[in-house]
């Protein structure tokens, strides 16, 4: 019954038009704020899918790491006891140093990882080469695979480079204030074979070549490495397979999801897409005041009616149900049809890409969108919520206006 007086007041025609033009305006903003925050908080979810998926290229699902060294002992038994745990895929070890590349006159630092043969179960940064192979060679003849932008740094060309780089590294255990600073470092002549290309960050930074050879620069063992990486067989697992490694590596050890990796690079997203939310719930109060004046009208223009149906019996309760029920009604329409909006804009940008990226300089050429069911219900609890509380002060002042007897 309530729904039936709102609605009969929603399409009644109103002694002053006044008060049909501020309604219409509270729900046209409703409608345009609803789809201003689908749009947009799908739009940062397909930034988000998109940063995530190139992160995942060159991250893997567990990090094992020492907490205070920078070398880990991993016996042959530590490695069968992981090879029993089923949601373990694949196991890399990996050495990592930071690194002196020169090309005549040209040099840079890098971050040098030696990588195993399992690495490309674990990631799949060889999947993401530009130029030449994925070969990093073996400890006698080592390539190097270069960052794009490390191949840049270093004004080479990798698949065609006739003249090898230099790799300097520091050695193990020598004192750096010795009189001739060369005797501190390994130094080796390297080919490249290839270019990966994944995300300015990593391209600007790392270089792979096999662990090997990092090994024999630094005087590391056999059973000695920088940290491990695995990828697993279900990544939503990953919290039950890092309890079960720690029983065979102790609290020595730090093993870290990809999300915890990276953790700095997550937070700043959420905390960039929460921000968002803030400032258009901001705006969608602002546009609760016209609804509120709308509704405070409306009260006004029916104060006959809501003598009458006083008279005839119905409570303050009554009375204030019919006023909430109407503005929630406003804003469910002006939700519902933003909603519609939003979808129809979203799935225009995914098949027409109407929206692009200026500069050409990103991985892809147009706005990305991805929409989540999440999103559809935190933005109508969000809207409905509003719309309420923007109701709740004229149906209140109505339900208490006093009945006027005649005689």
């Amino acid at each position: 019954m309530n729904l039936l007086f709102a609605w009969r007041y929603f399409k009644a025609k109103k002694s002053t038009n006044a008060i049909n033009v501020i309604a219409w305006v509270s729900m046209i903003a409703i409608v345009l704020i609803t789809a201003a925050f689908i749009i947009l908080l799908s739009v940062f979810n397909g930034f988000e899918g998109l940063v995530k998926s190139l992160y995942s290229s060159f991250y893997a699902d567990l990090r094992i790491a020492p907490k205070k060294e920078k070398i880990m002992q991993v016996t042959p038994l530590q490695f069968s006891k992981m090879k029993v745990i089923y949601n373990i895929d694949a196991v890399s070890g990996i050495v990592e140093e930071k690194a002196l590349l020169q090309n005549g006159e040209i040099q840079t630092i890098v971050y040098l990882k030696g990588v195993d043969e399992n690495y490309s179960k674990v990631t799949s940064v060889a999947d993401k080469m530009i130029r030449g192979q994925f070969n990093l060679g073996d400890s006698n003849k080592a390539f190097l695979v270069l960052g794009s932008g490390i191949e840049n740094a270093l004004g080479v060309m990798s698949d065609r480079n006739l003249y090898p780089l230099t790799a300097y590294l520091f050695k193990r255990g020598v004192n750096v204030n010795v009189v001739d600073p060369y005797q501190a470092f390994s130094a080796e002549n390297v080919s490249t074979s290839g270019t990966f290309f994944i995300q300015q960050d990593i391209d600007n930074k790392y270089a792979l070549t096999n662990t090997a050879f990092m090994k024999k620069m630094l005087s590391m063992d056999k059973e000695e490495y920088g940290s491990l990486e695995i990828s697993l067989r279900n990544p939503g697992e990953a919290a039950d397979t890092k309890r079960e490694l720690k029983k065979i590596f102790g609290d020595n050890y730090v093993i870290e999801t990809r999300y915890e990796q990276n953790k700095s690079l997550y937070s700043v997203m959420n905390l960039e897409k929460w921000a968002i939310y803030g400032i258009l719930t901001m705006m969608l109060i602002v546009a609760a005041f016209t609804m509120i004046g709308a509704l405070t009208m409306l009260v006004l223009e029916k104060q006959k009616d809501i003598q009458i149906l006083k008279a005839l019996g119905a409570n303050n309760q009554r009375v204030r149900k019919i006023f909430l029920t109407e503005g929630i009604l406003l804003a469910g329409m002006g939700a519902f049809a933003g909603l519609l909006l939003a979808i129809l804009i979203c799935w225009a940008q995914v098949k027409y890409k109407l929206i692009a990226i200026e500069g050409g300089t990103f991985l892809i050429d147009y706005y990305p969108v991805e929409l989540r069911a999440s999103d559809f219900l935190l933005v109508l609890v969000t809207v409905m919520l509003i719309a309420f509380l923007a109701s709740w002060f004229p149906a209140r002042k109505a339900a208490h206006q006093a009945v006027e007897l005649k005689t």
